[in-house]
C-alpha cells in the first residue's frame, strides 16, 4: 500500500492548479520627460491666461518707464546700448525671477506640490514646465521694450532678431533661480523678498552701464544669470556687431540655464518630498 500525498489528488481541496494562478499585474510605461513637460506647460499657461494682460502691462511699463528715466542722463553710444539691452532682458527678470519665486513659494505653502507629487510626472517637467509658461509671458513685452528703446535712443534695429536666442536663454537661467528661490524659500513671504531682491539685482546691474559700476559691484554683475543675455543683446547694437562675443554670452547664458534649472529641479524633490 502507497501512501500519496493529499494535496496532489485531483478531488482534494488542496489540489494546486499553478496554471490558474493569476498572472502578475504589469505597471504602465514610465511617464516621458517631453509628453509630462509639455502637458505641465500647456496647464500652467492655461491657469495663468487670464493675469497675461497684466502681468504683460506690468512688466513692460516698469522697463519703458526705466529707459525714459534714462533718457535725460545717457545720450548715446554704449550705454544707452547697455540701457537698452538691460531694460529688455528686464521684463524677463520681473516675470521668469520675480513671479516664479512667489508661485512656487505659494505652491509649496498652500500644499500643491503634494498634488504634482502624486501625478507620474517626471520632477523635471513641472520646473521646465512651469517656467515655460512663465517665460513665454515675457516675448511680447520684451520685443515692445527693445523697439521702443531702439527708437528712444537711435540704435539700429536690424539686429533685434537675436532676442529669439535671449528671451529663451535669459529666460531660462532666470527661471530656474527664480524656481529655486521660490522652492527653498521656508516661508512664502520669505519668497517673495528674495524674488523683489533678485528682480531688483537684475535693474540695477542690468540696466545701469557697467563701466559706471565700482569693480565689487562689476564681480556681483558677472554672477547674475541675465548679465550675459544682456550683454549679448548690447553687442548687436554696433556698426559691426562681434558675433564670436555675441555666441559666447549666449552660450554661457544657456549654461548658466542648464545649472540653475537642474537646482530647482533639486530642489523641487527636496520640497516634494517634506
Amino acid at each position: 500500500m502507497s501512501v500519496v500525498p493529499a494535496e496532489v489528488l485531483p478531488g482534494s481541496a488542496l489540489a494546486v492548479d499553478e496554471t490558474a494562478a493569476p498572472a502578475a499585474a504589469e505597471l504602465g510605461p514610465r511617464a516621458r520627460l517631453w509628453p509630462s513637460l509639455c502637458a505641465v506647460y500647456r496647464a500652467q499657461l492655461s491657469r495663468a491666461r487670464v493675469a497675461r494682460i497684466p502681468l504683460l502691462f506690468v512688466a513692460t511699463f516698469q522697463s519703458i518707464g526705466i529707459m525714459v528715466l534714462m533718457r535725460g542722463v545717457v545720450d548715446g553710444g554704449a550705454e544707452a546700448q547697455a540701457v537698452v539691452a538691460g531694460s529688455a532682458v528686464l521684463v524677463v527678470a520681473f516675470v521668469a525671477l520675480n513671479l516664479l519665486a512667489q508661485y512656487f513659494g505659494q505652491l509649496r505653502a498652500s500644499g500643491g506640490l503634494d498634488h504634482y507629487a502624486t501625478l507620474p510626472v517626471p520632477p523635471a517637467a513641472v520646473v521646465l514646465g512651469a517656467a515655460g509658461a512663465y517665460a513665454s509671458f515675457t516675448v511680447p513685452g520684451t520685443v515692445v521694450t527693445a523697439v521702443f528703446g531702439c527708437v528712444l535712443f537711435g540704435l539700429p534695429v536690424a539686429h533685434l532678431w537675436v532676442l529669439a536666442a535671449v528671451i529663451p536663454l535669459a529666460g531660462a537661467a532666470l527661471a530656474g533661480l527664480g524656481a529655486a528661490l521660490g522652492l527653498l524659500a521656508p516661508r512664502p513671504e520669505l519668497a517673495t523678498l528674495l524674488g523683489q531682491l533678485g528682480m531688483s539685482a537684475a535693474l540695477l546691474l542690468g540696466v545701469l552701464p557697467a563701466d559706471r559700476m565700482p569693480e565689487a559691484v562689476r564681480l556681483a554683475r558677472d554672477l547674475l544669470p541675465s548679465t550675459y543675455g544682456v550683454e549679448a543683446f548690447a553687442r548687436t547694437f554696433g556698426p559691426h556687431p562681434d558675433w564670436a562675443f555675441v555666441l559666447r554670452d549666449l552660450a554661457v547664458c544657456g549654461m548658466v540655464g542648464v545649472v540653475s534649472l537642474a537646482v530647482a529641479t533639486w530642489a523641487y524633490r527636496r520640497a516634494a518630498v517634506r
